[in-house]
């Protein structure tokens, strides 16, 4: 394999890896004994989750993506 492949690779499975870790996280928040969320605040994490990759996406074939954004309930 090329070097800029190996790149690839190791970085794409450490920050898929990552990111899976933190949305399996982010479903912890599901627990009603211990938080109490709206319907709404749910609704507005998976809205920026669904937009972020969405934008990921679009980067993979050259399009434009929306910036970046910080999440804020």
């Amino acid at each position: 394999m090329d070097k800029k492949r190996e790149n690839f690779v190791r970085l794409a499975e450490q920050r898929t890896n990552r990111a899976l870790k933190e949305i399996r996280l982010i479903g912890n928040l599901s627990n009603r004994s211990a938080y109490l969320p709206s319907d709404e605040d749910v609704k507005k994490i998976f809205r920026a989750l669904q937009k972020e990759i969405d934008a990921a996406k679009a980067r993979f074939g050259d399009a434009e993506s929306g910036g970046e954004t910080l999440f804020k309930l």
